[in-house]
């Protein structure tokens, strides 16, 4: 085996990336980073009826939103592919068959109902329910000779040895799989297929991977990987079990906890750099005291020695207010851009100069790109019809009130926020009104809402002659 460090993330891709998988993938690529190893995508595509190739596409282009890239995958080939278990099968039959001629392997000829009766007989007695309880195993040749004439199905199963099995996991510590725990498993299903546990082991040797970070529901696998790896000659690569993801109620984070994918939280308008720096900070920490950490700086500081072996809790609010420190780090050009998408998505067609003009009015207030579209649409539309709470707003002004404030506005110069604030000063000091209750019918009668960027300042973006059209027509 080499001694360069050889990270790999193998997703299946059969939906989205859900942020538990992103983590561990995040986790395994700075590893590789920070090691100056090499870092492998490898899709596990094996199960035909889950897998589609929009959904591969998804999880690549969701992976590279994320800011991860990698040295070898099926989009970029390498010395070790390909890439995607689908296109392996021949490597894994050849493998299964080379396990079947060392005695490693052997083939399992029981059927459905008679493997429920040997689970059922297992738990009867208190042993581990599962496998064939090596009956098949031990089979004469003439019995193997029988079932093959007559046509029965087989899967390829694989003799567990019968010993305690330790795994020095670098989250978990040493953990350890009493004798008679671990039986014999299916490598090969009835049709011909690898299951996972056959594909991972053959694929994380072939491919020469040292370090596998993963989530904890897969370290009873980690001995069954290891036991293959070891039966073809090879050396089982060195593991590392992360802890679940839980919502902030302490339960395994799920749909109910709200957005739960990577894709889910590009589209709200969460920034790639945020939900890294926060995906690390899940079971992780530089030190006692650092929040906010570059993709370089993680890349620097990452080391699995500080990796919690505890649950951590996903926080969408501590998410959102990291997002606005990263929204607010951006400079005006550049946040412009990353909300164009949002608005031209919500059917808007913003002019460019005052878009990036309205970005200090806005930054502080945005927890997401896609919260511009509630700010900043009275700029860039003519279609401001005030809701409800609008309308109550306007409806509870004095009467004469707006049209005042247009006739004001209207013959303003020079046309600048502070002359504007100025007038409404004016305006609502005449009529008895303090500076809110001044604002708020004019908010609402200008941007159709009641929640907007500071007034003067938007009045100014969107211009006089707009300005004093909407006011007047809600006026009467």
């Amino acid at each position: 085996m080499t001694a360069l460090v050889r990270c790999r993330f193998a997703p299946a891709p059969s939906g989205s990336i859900h942020i538990g998988n992103a983590r561990s993938a995040l986790f395994s690529w700075l590893f590789a980073r920070h090691n100056g190893g090499a870092f492998v995508l490898r899709v596990e595509d094996t199960d035909a009826s889950r897998v589609t190739e929009e959904a591969y596409h998804g999880v690549v282009d969701a992976l590279r939103w994320f800011g991860l890239d990698w040295d070898e995958g099926p989009d970029i080939g390498g010395l070790h592919g390909p890439y995607r278990q689908s296109q392996r099968t021949a490597i894994y039959r050849e493998l299964a068959d080379r396990l079947i001629a060392n005695g490693n392997a052997y083939r399992c000829y029981c059927t459905t109902e008679e493997l429920e009766a040997i689970k059922q007989a297992a738990i009867e007695r208190g042993a581990p329910p599962g496998g064939d309880d090596g009956r098949c195993l031990r089979l004469t040749k003439s019995e193997r000779q029988a079932f093959e004439r007559e046509g029965r199905p087989f899967t390829i199963r694989f003799a567990m040895p019968d010993r305690e099995w330790v795994v020095d996991d670098l989250v978990k510590g040493e953990v350890r799989f009493p004798t008679g725990q671990l039986r014999d498993f299916v490598l090969v299903r009835s049709d011909g297929t690898p299951v996972f546990l056959l594909a991972v082991a053959v694929d994380d040797m072939l491919m020469e991977i040292t370090h596998v970070i993963r989530g904890d529901d897969l370290l009873v696998s980690a001995p069954r990987n290891a036991a293959v790896i070891e039966a073809l000659g090879g050396t089982p690569p060195r593991y590392a079990h992360l802890p679940q993801v839980l919502g902030v109620d302490g339960k395994p984070l799920s749909k109910r906890h709200g957005s739960t994918s990577v894709e889910a939280f590009r589209e709200q308008g969460f920034l790639p750099e945020a939900l890294m720096n926060y995906l690390a900070l899940l079971g992780w920490s530089k030190d006692e005291s650092t929040t906010f950490l570059s993709r370089d700086e993680l890349v620097a500081a990452f080391d699995l020695s500080r990796v919690s072996s505890n649950p951590a809790a996903f926080d969408t609010k501590k998410l959102e207010w990291m997002n606005n420190h990263y929204i607010q780090s951006l400079d005006e050009d550049e946040l412009a851009a990353r909300c164009l998408h949002f608005l031209t998505e919500a059917g808007l067609l913003p002019e460019p100069t005052t878009l990036r003009a309205a970005m200090p009015i806005v930054r502080e207030r945005m927890k997401t790109l896609r919260d511009s579209v509630t700010l900043l649409r009275f700029l860039f539309t003519d279609d401001v019809v005030p809701d409800e709470k609008a309308r109550e707003t306007i409806a509870k002004a004095p009467p004469g009130y707006l049209a005042k404030v247009a006739d004001a506005l209207e013959v303003l110069d020079p046309w600048e926020h502070n002359a504007i604030m100025a007038t409404l000063d004016t305006v609502g000091t005449a009529e008895g009104l303090n500076r809110t209750k001044a604002f708020e019918p004019v908010r609402a009668a200008v941007t159709g809402s009641r929640v907007s960027p500071p007034l003067p300042e938007s009045l100014e973006l969107l211009g006089r002659e707009a300005t004093v059209a909407r006011l007047r027509a809600v006026s009467g």
